[in-house]
């Protein structure tokens, strides 16, 4: 226990500091600009400025930890145009809401600060993740300072609010954990409570799957060289098939599962993908709406589908950061399911049409492009890292909460 306090303190505290620098920041700036006060409720405003956190996808989760799903597929009536269909809550994930239900049934809280309270503890562990994971690639001095990275990267404002991004991320970064130490069935159990809470799991079951298929290879080849002898564990060779084939028939069970009740519900086995279309405009489109955004905002057009300057320019320089740190992440040679996850995750987000502002929160859960930064950071002494993350975390409140939710649309 006091091994596991020495070893997980430090991290703890660095998060929980710097995240709670930039939120402050972040509160101070809604309440000073007085903005939110104007707004509706359930877009952006509220009468305290903890309401906002529950604005937008949180007013949904809302809905659902309340009332439970409705799914359906409802024109409005006469349109025309890109939105067609009434939004409805099956659009969203099942776990965040029905462990929101569950504190707030616990605790007596109210659904806003249950799902507070969620986020917040997951955002912790989530932390722990990434230090986990960062730590096998390189060192315990980087895993600390991925950890400090992870509370002020761009988008990072979502992971104090009620949004279910610091839940699937505190999932994500231990399953990959996990498949890097070869414990399958943890890793299965994971990413199936990953494809719960988010769609983009897809990029961690198929990363997970790459992983088991290299590790049977390699089995594979043990086999023929050195036949079914026991592993060092003691288990035979062949027994230790079981897990990893097992992990990927459970990795996906969450996903499908949940969009196989969705469009059994709505009449409709692509009802999931329908709706997101045509009530929220976001769809896949290989691209074309990404390079029609940057080729906009190279010449100061804000011409394209749901243009918000300010975000929008947060989002473009958070791609161009993750594209350049991509090849820095190549360089270390992470293990294979941080470059697959990483990756498909941002294959997924940037080739989808969607509000382009919204790319630095979807771009979040990709955090093995902490890595390369994290690796770098590692040699600076405790004081200047504490330094240059403080400052980091003054700057956050805005550009990672505050535009976010008011500047634009989270």
């Amino acid at each position: 226990m006091c091994g596991a306090a020495r070893r997980h303190g430090p991290v703890l505290a660095l998060y929980g500091t710097v995240k709670l620098i930039g939120f402050c920041v972040f509160m101070y700036l809604l309440d000073s600009s007085g903005d939110f006060r104007r707004k509706n409720p359930r877009f952006g405003g509220g009468a305290h400025v903890w309401d906002v956190l529950a604005t937008w996808d949180g007013w949904w989760y809302q809905q659902i930890a309340a009332h439970g799903y409705h799914p359906a597929l409802v024109p409005v009536p006469g349109a025309t145009g890109l939105i067609t269909l009434e939004g409805n809550s099956a659009a969203f994930f099942p776990l965040y809401p029905a462990l929101m239900r569950l504190v707030s049934s616990c605790t007596g809280l109210g659904l806003l600060g249950a799902g507070l309270v969620v986020s917040v503890a997951a955002s912790f562990v989530a932390a722990l993740g990434i230090y986990a994971v960062t730590a096998r690639v390189g060192g315990r001095r980087a895993g600390l300072a991925a950890a400090g990275l992870w509370a002020v990267w761009p988008g990072s404002g979502m992971e104090w609010s009620a949004y279910s991004e610091s839940l699937y991320i505190a999932l994500a970064a231990w399953a990959c954990y996990a498949v890097i130490r070869r414990h399958w069935l943890t890793a299965g159990l994971l990413t199936c409570a990953a494809g719960l809470t988010r769609p983009t799991a897809t990029a961690l079951i198929a990363a997970l799957t790459l992983a088991v298929l290299m590790d049977l290879l390699r089995h594979r080849r043990a086999v023929r060289r050195w036949g079914d002898t026991p592993l060092p564990d003691g288990t035979a060779r062949r027994g230790a098939v079981l897990r990893p084939l097992t992990a990927v028939a459970i990795a996906p069970v969450g996903l499908a599962g949940y969009l196989g009740w969705v469009g059994h519900r709505m009449g409709d086995y692509g009802g999931y993908f329908k709706l997101q279309d045509g009530a929220w405009a976001h769809s896949f489109d290989y691209g074309r709406h990404t390079v029609k955004v940057f080729g906009s905002l190279m010449v100061g057009h804000f011409d394209y589908l749901y243009a918000y300057p300010y975000e929008d320019a947060i989002g473009a320089a958070t791609v161009l950061l993750a594209l350049i740190i991509l090849p820095l992440l190549f360089r270390l040679r992470p293990p294979l399911v941080l470059t697959v996850y990483t990756l498909l995750t941002m294959a997924l987000v940037l080739g989808s049409q969607q509000i382009f502002g919204n790319v630095s929160r979807y771009l979040l859960p990709a955090f093995p492009l902490l890595i390369p930064c994290a690796t770098a950071m590692r040699r600076l002494s405790t004081p200047v890292l504490c330094t240059v993350l403080t400052i980091a975390a003054l700057a956050s409140g805005s550009y990672a909460g505050y535009v976010l939710f008011e500047a634009g649309i989270p």
